[in-house]
Protein backbone atom coordinates (compact mmCIF):
# COMPACT_ATOMS: atom_id res chain seq x y z
CA UNK A 1 0.00 0.00 0.00
CA UNK A 2 1.43 3.38 -1.00
CA UNK A 3 1.79 6.08 1.62
CA UNK A 4 0.63 9.61 0.86
CA UNK A 5 4.10 10.80 -0.16
CA UNK A 6 4.38 8.00 -2.70
CA UNK A 7 0.90 8.76 -4.02
CA UNK A 8 1.66 12.45 -4.43
CA UNK A 9 4.90 11.67 -6.26
CA UNK A 10 2.81 9.91 -8.91
CA UNK A 11 1.22 13.27 -9.87
CA UNK A 12 3.82 15.64 -11.36
CA UNK A 13 1.66 18.77 -11.14
CA UNK A 14 1.43 18.54 -7.34
CA UNK A 15 5.08 19.64 -7.08
CA UNK A 16 4.39 22.85 -9.01
CA UNK A 17 4.23 26.30 -7.43
CA UNK A 18 1.65 29.04 -7.97
CA UNK A 19 2.70 32.66 -7.25
CA UNK A 20 5.75 31.20 -5.53
CA UNK A 21 3.60 29.10 -3.19
CA UNK A 22 3.29 25.30 -3.20
CA UNK A 23 0.20 24.32 -5.15
CA UNK A 24 -2.73 23.20 -3.01
CA UNK A 25 -5.23 21.77 -5.47
CA UNK A 26 -8.77 21.64 -4.09
CA UNK A 27 -10.68 21.77 -7.38
CA UNK A 28 -10.93 18.05 -7.98
CA UNK A 29 -14.69 18.25 -8.53
CA UNK A 30 -13.99 20.21 -11.72
CA UNK A 31 -11.18 17.96 -12.90
CA UNK A 32 -8.65 15.69 -11.23
CA UNK A 33 -4.92 15.75 -11.83
CA UNK A 34 -3.25 12.97 -13.81
CA UNK A 35 -0.74 10.39 -12.62
CA UNK A 36 2.45 10.15 -14.60
CA UNK A 37 1.53 6.75 -16.04
CA UNK A 38 -1.53 8.30 -17.72
CA UNK A 39 0.56 11.15 -19.14
CA UNK A 40 3.15 8.64 -20.33
CA UNK A 41 0.47 6.47 -21.93
CA UNK A 42 -0.77 9.38 -24.05
CA UNK A 43 2.80 10.09 -25.04
CA UNK A 44 3.34 6.43 -25.99
CA UNK A 45 0.21 6.34 -28.16
CA UNK A 46 1.20 9.35 -30.23
CA UNK A 47 4.83 8.26 -30.47
CA UNK A 48 4.41 4.55 -31.18
CA UNK A 49 1.03 3.48 -32.57
CA UNK A 50 -1.14 6.49 -33.40
CA UNK A 51 -3.59 5.29 -36.04
CA UNK A 52 -7.33 5.28 -36.58
CA UNK A 53 -9.08 2.34 -35.00
CA UNK A 54 -11.18 -0.44 -36.53
CA UNK A 55 -10.50 0.61 -40.13
CA UNK A 56 -7.00 -0.38 -41.09
CA UNK A 57 -5.38 -3.73 -41.79
CA UNK A 58 -1.90 -2.47 -40.95
CA UNK A 59 0.01 -3.00 -37.72
CA UNK A 60 -0.50 0.44 -36.17
CA UNK A 61 -4.27 0.31 -36.64
CA UNK A 62 -4.36 -3.19 -35.20
CA UNK A 63 -2.40 -2.05 -32.11
CA UNK A 64 -4.59 1.01 -31.56
CA UNK A 65 -7.77 -1.04 -32.01
CA UNK A 66 -6.61 -3.71 -29.57
CA UNK A 67 -5.71 -1.15 -26.92
CA UNK A 68 -9.00 0.70 -27.44
CA UNK A 69 -11.06 -2.44 -26.96
CA UNK A 70 -8.89 -3.45 -24.00
CA UNK A 71 -9.77 -0.09 -22.41
CA UNK A 72 -13.45 -0.84 -22.97
CA UNK A 73 -13.03 -4.12 -21.14
CA UNK A 74 -11.29 -2.32 -18.25
CA UNK A 75 -14.27 0.02 -17.94
CA UNK A 76 -16.67 -2.93 -18.09
CA UNK A 77 -14.84 -4.68 -15.28
CA UNK A 78 -14.50 -1.48 -13.22
CA UNK A 79 -18.24 -0.78 -13.20
CA UNK A 80 -19.16 -4.50 -13.34
CA UNK A 81 -21.25 -4.38 -16.51
CA UNK A 82 -22.40 -7.68 -17.95
CA UNK A 83 -20.91 -7.14 -21.40
CA UNK A 84 -18.38 -4.77 -22.91
CA UNK A 85 -20.94 -4.13 -25.65
CA UNK A 86 -22.84 -2.17 -22.99
CA UNK A 87 -19.93 0.30 -22.67
CA UNK A 88 -19.99 3.21 -25.12
CA UNK A 89 -17.20 5.77 -25.35
CA UNK A 90 -18.44 9.38 -25.59
CA UNK A 91 -16.84 12.84 -25.19
CA UNK A 92 -17.90 12.93 -21.50
CA UNK A 93 -20.84 12.81 -19.10
CA UNK A 94 -22.55 15.65 -20.93
CA UNK A 95 -22.25 13.83 -24.24
CA UNK A 96 -23.56 10.64 -22.66
CA UNK A 97 -26.63 12.32 -21.15
CA UNK A 98 -27.39 14.10 -24.41
CA UNK A 99 -27.18 10.77 -26.22
CA UNK A 100 -29.82 9.21 -23.98
CA UNK A 101 -31.99 12.31 -23.87
CA UNK A 102 -32.11 12.30 -27.67
CA UNK A 103 -32.13 8.57 -28.44
CA UNK A 104 -34.36 7.37 -25.62
CA UNK A 105 -36.51 10.44 -26.11
CA UNK A 106 -37.02 9.80 -29.82
CA UNK A 107 -38.19 6.27 -29.15
CA UNK A 108 -40.11 6.45 -25.89
CA UNK A 109 -41.10 10.04 -24.99
CA UNK A 110 -44.35 11.53 -26.27
CA UNK A 111 -46.61 14.49 -25.57
CA UNK A 112 -47.55 14.89 -21.88
CA UNK A 113 -45.12 12.17 -20.77
CA UNK A 114 -43.08 13.02 -17.68
CA UNK A 115 -39.36 12.93 -16.89
CA UNK A 116 -38.15 13.12 -13.29
CA UNK A 117 -34.89 14.79 -12.22
CA UNK A 118 -33.83 16.35 -8.90
CA UNK A 119 -33.06 19.82 -7.58
CA UNK A 120 -29.43 18.75 -7.16
CA UNK A 121 -28.67 18.24 -10.84
CA UNK A 122 -25.78 19.72 -12.78
CA UNK A 123 -26.96 21.70 -15.79
CA UNK A 124 -25.82 18.79 -17.98
CA UNK A 125 -28.59 16.68 -16.44
CA UNK A 126 -31.19 19.44 -16.75
CA UNK A 127 -30.84 21.15 -20.12
CA UNK A 128 -30.88 18.04 -22.38
CA UNK A 129 -34.16 16.94 -20.76
CA UNK A 130 -35.62 20.44 -21.11
CA UNK A 131 -34.71 20.37 -24.80
CA UNK A 132 -36.41 16.99 -25.10
CA UNK A 133 -39.53 18.32 -23.39
CA UNK A 134 -39.63 21.26 -25.80
CA UNK A 135 -39.37 18.91 -28.79
CA UNK A 136 -41.92 16.41 -27.57
CA UNK A 137 -44.33 18.44 -25.47
CA UNK A 138 -43.44 16.39 -22.39
CA UNK A 139 -42.99 17.64 -18.81
CA UNK A 140 -40.11 17.84 -16.39
CA UNK A 141 -40.82 16.98 -12.75
CA UNK A 142 -38.39 17.92 -9.98
CA UNK A 143 -37.57 16.02 -6.77
CA UNK A 144 -37.14 18.60 -3.97
CA UNK A 145 -34.41 18.59 -1.32
CA UNK A 146 -34.27 19.68 2.32
CA UNK A 147 -32.07 22.42 3.81
CA UNK A 148 -29.14 19.99 4.02
CA UNK A 149 -29.37 19.22 0.31
CA UNK A 150 -30.79 15.74 0.86
CA UNK A 151 -33.35 14.24 -1.52
CA UNK A 152 -36.89 14.07 -0.10
CA UNK A 153 -37.74 10.49 -0.99
CA UNK A 154 -41.38 10.75 0.04
CA UNK A 155 -41.83 13.59 -2.44
CA UNK A 156 -40.08 11.53 -5.11
CA UNK A 157 -42.45 8.62 -4.57
CA UNK A 158 -45.39 10.98 -5.10
CA UNK A 159 -44.02 12.06 -8.49
CA UNK A 160 -43.91 8.53 -9.92
CA UNK A 161 -46.97 7.72 -12.01
CA UNK A 162 -48.04 6.07 -15.26
CA UNK A 163 -46.87 9.12 -17.25
CA UNK A 164 -43.30 8.84 -15.94
CA UNK A 165 -41.04 7.46 -18.67
CA UNK A 166 -37.55 7.91 -17.20
CA UNK A 167 -35.84 9.10 -14.01
CA UNK A 168 -32.45 10.83 -14.31
CA UNK A 169 -30.57 11.79 -11.15
CA UNK A 170 -27.04 12.46 -10.04
CA UNK A 171 -25.15 9.96 -7.89
CA UNK A 172 -23.54 12.80 -5.92
CA UNK A 173 -24.28 16.54 -5.92
CA UNK A 174 -21.38 18.31 -7.60
CA UNK A 175 -22.25 21.56 -5.79
CA UNK A 176 -22.70 20.22 -2.25
CA UNK A 177 -21.00 16.81 -2.20
CA UNK A 178 -24.16 15.15 -0.85
CA UNK A 179 -24.76 11.56 -1.92
CA UNK A 180 -28.13 10.70 -3.42
CA UNK A 181 -30.04 7.57 -2.28
CA UNK A 182 -29.85 5.97 -5.72
CA UNK A 183 -30.74 2.52 -4.40
CA UNK A 184 -34.15 3.67 -3.19
CA UNK A 185 -34.68 5.78 -6.31
CA UNK A 186 -33.95 2.85 -8.63
CA UNK A 187 -36.05 0.37 -6.66
CA UNK A 188 -39.10 2.65 -6.66
CA UNK A 189 -38.78 3.39 -10.39
CA UNK A 190 -38.27 -0.25 -11.32
CA UNK A 191 -41.32 -1.28 -9.31
CA UNK A 192 -43.26 0.75 -11.91
CA UNK A 193 -41.10 -0.47 -14.85
CA UNK A 194 -39.47 2.94 -15.26
CA UNK A 195 -35.79 3.06 -16.32
CA UNK A 196 -33.24 5.18 -14.45
CA UNK A 197 -30.19 7.11 -15.62
CA UNK A 198 -27.53 7.87 -13.01
CA UNK A 199 -25.08 10.73 -13.56
CA UNK A 200 -21.88 9.40 -12.03
CA UNK A 201 -19.61 12.32 -12.90
CA UNK A 202 -18.99 13.07 -9.21
CA UNK A 203 -19.58 9.54 -7.96
CA UNK A 204 -17.25 7.38 -10.03
CA UNK A 205 -14.01 8.56 -8.39
CA UNK A 206 -15.37 8.72 -4.83
CA UNK A 207 -18.35 6.42 -4.35
CA UNK A 208 -17.58 4.00 -7.17
CA UNK A 209 -20.33 1.93 -8.69
CA UNK A 210 -21.51 -1.57 -9.53
CA UNK A 211 -24.06 -1.16 -12.29
CA UNK A 212 -25.19 -4.77 -12.07
CA UNK A 213 -25.68 -4.83 -8.30
CA UNK A 214 -27.32 -1.40 -8.28
CA UNK A 215 -29.39 -2.30 -11.34
CA UNK A 216 -28.81 0.97 -13.21
CA UNK A 217 -30.34 1.17 -16.67
CA UNK A 218 -27.92 3.90 -17.73
CA UNK A 219 -24.78 5.20 -16.02
CA UNK A 220 -22.51 7.99 -17.25
CA UNK A 221 -19.16 9.41 -16.19
CA UNK A 222 -16.24 11.49 -17.48
CA UNK A 223 -12.66 10.28 -17.75
CA UNK A 224 -11.12 13.54 -16.52
CA UNK A 225 -12.93 13.18 -13.17
CA UNK A 226 -11.21 9.86 -12.45
CA UNK A 227 -7.59 10.82 -13.16
CA UNK A 228 -7.88 10.19 -16.91
CA UNK A 229 -7.68 12.59 -19.86
CA UNK A 230 -10.25 15.18 -20.85
CA UNK A 231 -12.50 14.64 -23.84
CA UNK A 232 -13.48 11.06 -23.08
CA UNK A 233 -16.42 9.66 -21.17
CA UNK A 234 -18.51 6.56 -20.78
CA UNK A 235 -22.14 5.73 -21.38
CA UNK A 236 -23.18 2.43 -19.86
CA UNK A 237 -26.57 1.12 -20.88
CA UNK A 238 -28.28 -2.18 -20.41
CA UNK A 239 -28.18 -4.08 -23.68
CA UNK A 240 -31.97 -4.23 -23.93
CA UNK A 241 -32.19 -0.42 -23.91
CA UNK A 242 -29.23 0.30 -26.19
CA UNK A 243 -30.54 -2.22 -28.70
CA UNK A 244 -33.97 -0.57 -28.83
CA UNK A 245 -33.11 3.11 -29.07
CA UNK A 246 -31.88 4.78 -32.28
CA UNK A 247 -28.34 6.20 -32.63
CA UNK A 248 -27.72 9.81 -31.68
CA UNK A 249 -25.30 10.65 -34.49
CA UNK A 250 -24.55 9.25 -37.92
CA UNK A 251 -21.23 8.68 -39.64
CA UNK A 252 -18.35 6.29 -39.99
CA UNK A 253 -18.02 3.20 -37.80
CA UNK A 254 -21.65 3.23 -36.62
CA UNK A 255 -23.04 1.74 -39.82
CA UNK A 256 -23.38 -1.77 -41.16
CA UNK A 257 -24.38 -0.92 -44.72
CA UNK A 258 -25.03 2.38 -46.52
CA UNK A 259 -26.92 3.00 -49.76
CA UNK A 260 -28.72 6.11 -50.93
CA UNK A 261 -31.96 4.29 -50.29
CA UNK A 262 -31.28 2.97 -46.77
CA UNK A 263 -28.67 2.71 -44.04
CA UNK A 264 -28.49 -0.10 -41.51
CA UNK A 265 -26.68 0.45 -38.24
CA UNK A 266 -23.84 -1.50 -36.74
CA UNK A 267 -23.94 -3.67 -33.65
CA UNK A 268 -23.39 -2.45 -30.10
CA UNK A 269 -21.50 -0.49 -28.94
CA UNK A 270 -20.44 0.88 -32.34
CA UNK A 271 -23.97 2.05 -33.14
CA UNK A 272 -23.34 4.95 -30.75
CA UNK A 273 -19.71 5.69 -31.69
CA UNK A 274 -19.99 7.69 -34.89
CA UNK A 275 -16.86 9.04 -36.52
CA UNK A 276 -13.35 8.89 -35.11
CA UNK A 277 -13.68 8.65 -31.34
CA UNK A 278 -11.05 10.08 -29.03
CA UNK A 279 -9.26 6.75 -28.99
CA UNK A 280 -6.00 8.00 -27.38
CA UNK A 281 -7.92 9.34 -24.39
CA UNK A 282 -10.05 6.19 -24.19
CA UNK A 283 -6.89 4.07 -24.02
CA UNK A 284 -5.37 6.39 -21.38
CA UNK A 285 -8.64 6.21 -19.40
CA UNK A 286 -8.02 2.49 -19.20
CA UNK A 287 -4.60 3.28 -17.73
CA UNK A 288 -6.20 5.63 -15.17
CA UNK A 289 -8.59 2.86 -14.16
CA UNK A 290 -5.61 0.53 -13.75
CA UNK A 291 -4.03 3.12 -11.44
CA UNK A 292 -7.14 3.49 -9.29
CA UNK A 293 -7.56 -0.28 -9.07
CA UNK A 294 -3.92 -0.80 -8.12
CA UNK A 295 -4.05 1.95 -5.49
CA UNK A 296 -7.20 0.37 -4.04
CA UNK A 297 -10.68 1.84 -4.10
CA UNK A 298 -11.30 1.10 -0.42
CA UNK A 299 -7.99 2.72 0.50
CA UNK A 300 -8.87 5.80 -1.57
CA UNK A 301 -12.23 6.06 0.18
CA UNK A 302 -10.56 5.72 3.58
CA UNK A 303 -8.14 8.57 2.83
CA UNK A 304 -10.90 10.80 1.49
CA UNK A 305 -13.24 10.16 4.42
CA UNK A 306 -10.44 11.13 6.79
CA UNK A 307 -9.86 14.35 4.85
CA UNK A 308 -13.58 15.19 4.87
CA UNK A 309 -13.83 14.72 8.63
CA UNK A 310 -10.67 16.71 9.33
CA UNK A 311 -11.59 19.54 6.95
CA UNK A 312 -15.16 19.77 8.23
CA UNK A 313 -13.91 20.16 11.81
CA UNK A 314 -11.22 22.65 10.81
CA UNK A 315 -13.51 24.87 8.72
CA UNK A 316 -16.48 24.63 11.09
CA UNK A 317 -14.33 26.19 13.79
CA UNK A 318 -13.87 29.38 11.74
CA UNK A 319 -16.24 32.09 12.90
CA UNK A 320 -18.44 33.45 10.13
CA UNK A 321 -18.02 30.41 7.87
CA UNK A 322 -21.19 28.57 6.86
CA UNK A 323 -21.14 25.16 5.19
CA UNK A 324 -23.87 24.20 2.71
CA UNK A 325 -24.72 20.53 2.28
CA UNK A 326 -24.59 19.34 5.89
CA UNK A 327 -25.48 15.73 5.24
CA UNK A 328 -23.78 12.85 7.07
CA UNK A 329 -23.55 11.02 3.74
CA UNK A 330 -21.09 12.99 1.62
CA UNK A 331 -18.01 12.72 -0.53
CA UNK A 332 -14.94 14.81 0.31
CA UNK A 333 -16.41 18.12 -0.85
CA UNK A 334 -17.24 21.17 1.28
CA UNK A 335 -19.14 24.19 -0.05
CA UNK A 336 -19.10 27.31 2.10
CA UNK A 337 -19.53 31.06 2.28
CA UNK A 338 -17.93 33.64 4.55
CA UNK A 339 -20.24 36.13 6.23
CA UNK A 340 -20.08 39.46 4.43
CA UNK A 341 -17.34 38.39 2.00
CA UNK A 342 -18.06 37.66 -1.65
CA UNK A 343 -17.17 34.15 -2.82
CA UNK A 344 -15.04 35.52 -5.67
CA UNK A 345 -13.00 37.65 -3.27
CA UNK A 346 -12.43 34.56 -1.14
CA UNK A 347 -11.38 32.50 -4.15
CA UNK A 348 -9.03 35.14 -5.54
CA UNK A 349 -7.21 35.68 -2.26
CA UNK A 350 -6.82 31.93 -1.77
CA UNK A 351 -5.45 31.67 -5.31
CA UNK A 352 -2.69 34.17 -4.47
CA UNK A 353 -1.77 31.84 -1.62
CA UNK A 354 -1.44 28.94 -4.07
CA UNK A 355 -4.76 27.36 -3.08
CA UNK A 356 -7.07 26.39 -5.95
CA UNK A 357 -10.78 26.26 -5.08
CA UNK A 358 -13.90 26.65 -7.22
CA UNK A 359 -16.23 29.63 -6.85
CA UNK A 360 -19.66 30.25 -8.34
CA UNK A 361 -22.77 28.19 -8.97
CA UNK A 362 -20.84 25.09 -10.12
CA UNK A 363 -23.22 24.72 -13.09
CA UNK A 364 -25.99 23.97 -10.60
CA UNK A 365 -28.03 27.16 -10.39
CA UNK A 366 -31.29 25.52 -9.25
CA UNK A 367 -29.73 24.10 -6.08
CA UNK A 368 -28.21 27.50 -5.31
CA UNK A 369 -31.64 29.05 -5.70
CA UNK A 370 -33.04 26.40 -3.34
CA UNK A 371 -30.40 27.34 -0.76
CA UNK A 372 -31.15 31.04 -1.21
CA UNK A 373 -27.63 31.95 -2.31
CA UNK A 374 -25.82 33.02 -5.49
CA UNK A 375 -23.05 30.46 -5.23
CA UNK A 376 -20.39 29.06 -2.93
CA UNK A 377 -16.70 28.47 -2.50
CA UNK A 378 -16.22 24.76 -3.15
CA UNK A 379 -13.35 22.74 -1.71
CA UNK A 380 -13.26 19.36 -3.44
CA UNK A 381 -10.61 17.02 -2.10
CA UNK A 382 -9.32 13.66 -3.27
CA UNK A 383 -6.95 11.02 -1.99
CA UNK A 384 -3.73 12.84 -2.95
CA UNK A 385 -4.61 15.81 -0.75
CA UNK A 386 -3.33 16.03 2.82
CA UNK A 387 -4.26 17.30 6.27
CA UNK A 388 -1.41 19.80 5.96
CA UNK A 389 -3.09 21.23 2.87
CA UNK A 390 -6.36 21.49 4.80
CA UNK A 391 -4.49 23.43 7.50
CA UNK A 392 -3.09 25.75 4.81
CA UNK A 393 -6.64 26.27 3.55
CA UNK A 394 -7.88 27.08 7.05
CA UNK A 395 -5.09 29.60 7.56
CA UNK A 396 -5.82 31.08 4.14
CA UNK A 397 -9.51 31.53 4.94
CA UNK A 398 -8.62 33.19 8.23
CA UNK A 399 -6.34 35.56 6.30
CA UNK A 400 -9.23 36.38 3.96
CA UNK A 401 -11.42 37.26 6.95
CA UNK A 402 -8.74 39.52 8.43
CA UNK A 403 -8.27 41.31 5.11
CA UNK A 404 -11.97 42.11 4.79
CA UNK A 405 -12.72 42.99 8.42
Amino acid sequence: MKNISEIRSDFPILSEKVYGQPLVYFDNGATTQKPEIVINKLNEIYRKFNSNIHRGVHALSDMASEEYEAAREKVRSFINADKKEEVVFTPGSTGSINTIAFSFGEKFIHKDDEIIISTLEHHANIVPWQMLCERKGSKLKIIPVNDNGEILLDEYYKLLNRKTKIVAVTQVSNALGVKVPVKEIVEAAHSANIPVLIDGAQGIQHAGTDVKKEDFDFYVFSGHKIYGPAGIGVLYGKEKWLSEIPPYQGGGDMVENVTFEKTTYGSLPFKFEAGTTNFPSAIALGTAIDYVTLTGREYITELENDLLSYATNRLSAIEGLKIYGNSPDKISTISFLLDGIHMYDTGMVLDKLGIAVRTGTHCAQPVMERMGINGTVRVSMCFYNTREEVDALGEGIEKVIRMFE
